[in-house]
């Protein structure tokens, strides 16, 4: 029996497989301001936790740390040992202000695709990842510029010492379309495609077990039906995962080009 076949129901109706669709949305009700929308009610709702948290947990902190101060001294430890400390050095504690709420704001938007109701990571619409993108780009050129100079900074990027002439004809070109053209775009991306796809794999298999148990109901159809049921738990908990780690890459990237604004010669 052919894909085809299995994915008609009796009635002769097909599957429809959940598109780029489930991404739109229009106000949140009739009258609405066209940006009052579901992406823009998740950032919103973000911000909220992010900052409700950060300020239950520090703003009395004790010398002995328990309950929402334990859990944001270990968040805060974790941002500063991998990756602030390693990407800046020394004067990475004094950008950790910027990357901790960076990677929190982005986690919790990330983890709202897995939430009730909510069920839509914020970054899966590539205008969130490019405004992140593109803000932390602002911080790496005034850097660069502040520390190395204007023209210092495009000679240390294109034309690294210690390398034979001929091979800066190559390398310099491809230096410039890297950091300058590409870095902002690649940065938002990687953000952007990564929940983008996560999301819809989970509708793609929620939907398969939702149409053949308790839509179209056959035999055969129970067996597809269950396997959908089963993927959708397990691509569940490995979005979890993806979601936390594309917050991690995105605030390590951020840091990186920190550290290389201030520290050109590494």
């Amino acid at each position: 029996m052919s894909a085809r076949h299995l994915l008609a129901a009796p009635s002769g109706d097909e599957f429809q497989a959940p598109g780029t669709e489930i991404f739109d949305w229009g106000p949140l009700w009739h009258g609405a301001p066209a940006w009052v929308t579901k992406p823009t009610l998740i950032v919103t709702l973000s911000v909220i936790i992010v900052v409700g948290f950060f300020w239950a947990a520090f703003n009395k902190p004790k010398l002995v740390p328990r309950g929402v101060q334990n859990v944001g001294e270990v968040g805060y430890l974790f941002v500063r040992d991998q990756i602030a400390r390693p990407m800046i050095g020394k004067e990475g504690d004094k950008w950790m202000p910027f990357l901790i709420s960076t990677f929190f704001f982005i986690l919790i938007m990330n983890w709202m695709g897995v939430v009730p109701v909510m069920q839509l990571p914020a970054p899966s619409h590539i205008a969130f990842p490019i405004v992140l993108a593109l803000f932390v780009y602002a911080i790496m050129w005034f850097l660069s510029i502040k520390h190395q100079g204007f023209i210092g900074w495009f000679k240390n990027m294109m034309f690294p010492p210690g390398l034979p002439k001929p091979l800066y004809v190559i390398l310099a070109p491809i230096e410039f379309l890297s950091n300058i053209i590409l870095r902002p775009f690649t940065h938002a991306v990687r953000l952007f495609a990564n929940m983008f796809a996560g999301h819809l794999l989970i509708a793609f298999f929620a939907s398969v077990a939702w149409w053949f148990l308790a839509e179209k109901l056959t035999v055969l159809g129970a067996g597809v039906g269950l396997i959908g049921f089963l993927m959708t738990i397990v691509m569940t908990a490995f979005e979890i995962f993806v979601q936390a780690l594309q917050a991690f890459i995105f605030t390590l990237l951020a840091a990186s080009y920190i550290g290389g604004a201030l520290h050109p010669d590494h």
